[in-house]
C-alpha cells in the first residue's frame, strides 16, 4: 500500500486595533491611511515572517551502514529514492548518511552516545540490530495510529521482529533465503548431472538429495593438479586444483544450521552442542581434512578461490549461501541454483532477513514512520533490486520469481 501523511499547519496573526477617538478622528486616520505608506507595511510584513517559520521541514536522517547498502549502485540508487521523497513532501526531508560497515558500528555508537543520532537505520539484519539491543523504538502504536497495512505480511515474518516483552521493533522488507549454489561447467566436466532444483526431488540417479549425497558428488569434483578426484586412490591432497563444496561466507552457527537449527545455549542458559551440531563439525572436519572436498582457511583465502571469494573463482562446484551473494558473482558465468539438501529426512535452510528500523531517541517518532513506511512500500522495488533482496511483501513476490 501507499502510505500517506498528511501534516496541516495553522497560521494565528494577532489582530490589531486602536482606542477610540472622538468624532472627527477616524475621518483624519483615513486619509492617513490613504496617503501614508506606513498600513500597507503591516501587512506585508506578518505574513512573509510567520509562512517561513511554519513551513520548516523535518530532517529525518537515513544511517545506512550496518548492512548492505555500500556499493557504488547501492548508493546510487538509495540517494535516487531520497531525491524522490523529498521532491513530493515539502513538509519532511529525509537527510541520507552512508557509513562504509566496517566503521559503521564505532560511528552510530558516537553519533548516540554523543546526542546525535540518526531518526532510521537500515537496511540492517539482526546482527547489526542486538548490537544496539534496547535502543529500537516499538511501531506497534505508530502502525496503529498511520493504520498500515500489516495484512500483505506473513504473519510468521511478522513475529520474528518482536522482542521477548512484545514490541514490534521492525517491519518485514528484504528476505535471503540460502541453497546451493552451483558451477554448470565443472558438473559438465565431470560428467555428472546437476543437484535438483525442487525441494523434495531425489539426485539423478534417484538417491535422496541428501548432505551424504553431496558429500559424495563433492568428492567427485574435487579435483588434483593431475586431474585425479578425490575418490581416486592416486587423489594428492596436497596440489588440490578444484574444490566441491564449500559453506561460503558464514560463521559455525551457519555452518552447523546445514544439519538442523540449533543454539550454543541452552533452555537454562547454559553453553552446549546440539547433537545435530556436533553431527556437523563431524561433517565438516572430514570434509576438509580425510575427504578433502572442502577448501580450509589458506585455500580460501588464496588466488586459486578468488582471494576470498571462492565459488565466484570458478574453481569451486558448489557453495551454500544466501540470495544476496549474487553481488558478488561477477567472474563465473555459467552458473545455477539448487535445492538444500536434507539432514535425517529435514531440510534447513537458514535465512537472513533486512530491515529498517526506527531508534526511540528520534524526536520526530511520527515524521520517521511517514519515511519508513516509504522506504518499505514505495521505494521497495528500486532497494530490493540492488540489495538484491526477495520482498517480504507478498503481494511483490509474484513479480520478483
Amino acid at each position: 500500500m501507499v502510505l500517506s501523511a498528511l501534516v496541516v499547519f495553522s497560521f494565528f496573526l494577532p489582530a490589531c486595533g486602536s482606542a477610540p477617538t472622538a468624532t472627527p478622528a477616524p475621518t483624519q486616520e483615513a486619509a492617513a491611511e490613504v496617503n501614508t505608506p506606513a498600513p500597507t507595511e503591516a501587512p506585508t510584513e506578518a505574513p512573509t515572517e510567520a509562512p517561513s517559520e511554519a513551513t520548516e521541514p523535518v530532517v529525518i536522517r537515513w544511517f545506512v551502514g550496518l548492512g548492505t547498502g555500500g556499493n557504488p549502485e547501492q548508493i546510487e540508487a538509495q540517494q535516487n529514492v531520497v531525491d524522490r521523497f523529498n521532491a513530493e513532501h515539502q513538509d519532511i526531508q529525509i537527510e541520507l548518511e552512508i557509513v562504509q560497515n566496517d566503521v559503521a558500528y564505532d560511528t552510530l555508537k558516537t553519533e548516540i552516545a554523543s546526542g546525535n543520532p540518526p531518526d532510521i537505520v537500515g537496511p540492517v539484519g539482526m546482527r547489526g540490530a542486538n548490537e544496539f539491543e534496547g535502543m529500537w523504538l516499538d511501531l506497534s502504536d505508530l502502525i496503529e495510529k498511520h493504520n498500515y497495512d500489516m495484512s500483505d505480511y506473513d504473519p510468521a515474518t511478522v513475529e520474528f521482529y518482536r522482542d521477548n516483552n512484545g514490541a514490534l521493533l521492525g517491519i518485514p522488507f528484504a528476505v535471503y533465503p540460502s541453497f546451493i549454489y552451483y558451477n554448470r561447467d565443472l558438473f559438465d566436466e565431470a560428467g555428472l548431472p546437476y543437484p535438483p532444483h525442487k525441494y523434495g526431488e531425489p539426485y539423478a540417479d534417484g538417491d535422496p538429495w541428501t548432505v551424504e549425497k553431496m558429500a559424495e558428488i563433492a568428492m567427485k569434483l574435487t579435483v588434483d593438479a593431475n586431474g585425479n578426484d578425490a575418490t581416486s586412490p592416486d587423489f594428492d591432497p596436497e596440489h588440490i586444483v578444484q574444490f566441491g563444496y564449500l559453506t561460503q561466507w558464514t560463521d559455525p552457527r551457519g555452518q552447523a544450521t546445514l544439519f538442523g537449527p540449533g543454539s550454543f545455549v541452552d533452555e537454562n542458559g547454559n553453553a552446549q552442542i546440539p547433537d545435530n551440531w556436533r553431527a556437523a563439525f563431524h561433517w565438516y572436519y572430514d570434509g576438509m581434512w580425510s575427504k578433502w572436498f572442502i577448501p580450509n582457511g589458506p585455500y580460501q583465502g588464496s588466488d586459486l578461490l578468488g582471494a576470498g571469494n571462492p565459488f565466484n573463482s570458478g574453481n569451486l562446484a558448489m557453495a551454500h549461501c544466501h540470495l544476496w551473494y549474487t553481488c558478488c558473482l561477477g567472474d563465473v558465468e555459467n552458473w545455477d541454483i539448487a535445492a538444500t539438501p536434507s539432514y535425517n529426512g529435514q531440510i534447513t535452510s537458514k535465512l537472513h532477513a533486512d530491515t529498517f528500523r526506527i531508534l526511540k531517541t528520534t524526536e520526530h517518532p511520527d515524521e520517521a514512520f511517514t519515511v519508513l513506511a516509504y522506504l518499505l512500500d514505495d521505494a521497495a522495488p528500486d532497494l530490493l533490486l540492488v540489495y538484491g533482496a526477495m520482498p517480504a511483501h507478498k503481494s511483490l513476490q509474484k513479480a520478483f520469481f
